[in-house]
């Protein structure tokens, strides 16, 4: 279907969507959850402004960027010392810290007394520390929480909390109980970390890497592809009334959730699509009479349907 699709934006008021999608959640036999990074944001975990200025203003002034995403780009020829001092502070304020609103919990009261399966593109296992069902779920795109060897020289993953924690904390932040992290009064922050706290690969002595995947280095390692059967029996054993929900998803991996869920929706006539989105809510028009398209902030939708 997706080389023949015609895109049609959303319709209808918000109030009319809300009560659909309402409808189709109360009549699902199964939920099919596809969050993108947009449900992220709208918890508040954003890479710019006040949580940027907070925990990466010295990176940021010395090096000329303002977000957390460019700024991955700009340490990567840092020495190895200072690259990781840039990224255990990302890693922990983006997968260590609880996000600022408890939207994931949000999510989860709506649909912890329904099949459901979650797919995701995000790395920060919000869903997981939210209370999700870990066997529910699949992260293909790896997490901020496992390290693999750069090379990589076999399938293995690594936790990486204990060591991240360590980098974090000999820079000069204090962490708490519920993993945030302050700055002592007169403290001024390092921006680089002892060498002995650098990570390489227990097995071939290379610099270890972050699990993401963003070339074909990527370790898809045991826990990766028993989530994939899981989520693949799911979808193969729920052919009935599906609704596939899917949550701030853009086009950068349009072929991982988007299409898929657009195709499995045409070929499933009991099925609905919904489609909640900042500013890009649409569907492809073979299915619009069978799609919910919402446009609004992820919070605020999924307070109505509280």
């Amino acid at each position: 279907m997706s080389s023949r699709m015609r895109i049609v934006r959303s319709t209808g008021s918000f109030s009319d969507n809300i009560a659909k999608l309402k409808k189709a959640l109360a009549e699902a036999d199964a939920v099919v959850i596809g969050a993108g990074a947009g449900l992220s944001t709208s918890a508040g975990f954003t890479y710019s402004g006040e949580r940027f200025e907070r925990y990466f203003s010295d990176f940021g002034k010395k090096y000329g960027f303002s977000d957390m995403y460019s700024g991955g780009f700009h340490v990567l020829e840092l020495p190895p010392e200072e690259l990781w001092a840039y990224w255990s502070r990302y890693i922990w304020v983006n997968r260590y810290m609880d996000t600022p609103k408890p939207l994931y919990q949000k999510l989860l009261g709506i649909v912890k007394d329904k099949d459901y399966f979650v797919l995701t593109t995000n790395v920060d296992h919000c869903f997981q520390k939210a209370g999700f069902d870990k066997d529910r779920l699949f992260y293909t795109q790896g997490d901020y929480g496992l390290w693999q060897c750069s090379e990589p020289c076999h399938d293995k993953t690594y936790d990486n909390e204990e060591t991240v924690r360590k980098m974090v904390e000999s820079q000069g932040f204090t962490i708490a109980k519920d993993n945030t992290l302050t700055v002592p009064e007169g403290t001024e922050l390092k921006m680089t970390i002892p060498s002995d706290l650098v990570p390489f690969c227990p097995v071939c002595g290379k610099p270890m890497t972050m699990n993401l995947r963003s070339d074909d280095t990527f370790v898809e390692d045991d826990g990766w592809h028993r989530a994939a059967e899981r989520y693949d029996r799911f979808i193969r054993t729920h052919r009935g009334r599906v609704l596939f929900l899917e949550l701030g998803v853009g086009y950068n991996t349009p072929g991982i959730i988007k299409i898929p869920f657009w195709n499995m929706t045409a070929a499933n006539s009991d099925a609905t699509y919904a489609c909640v989105n900042y500013s890009d809510a649409v569907c492809p028009e073979q299915i619009k009479e069978r799609s919910i398209c919402l446009e609004g902030d992820i919070w605020d939708v999924l307070s109505e349907l509280e």
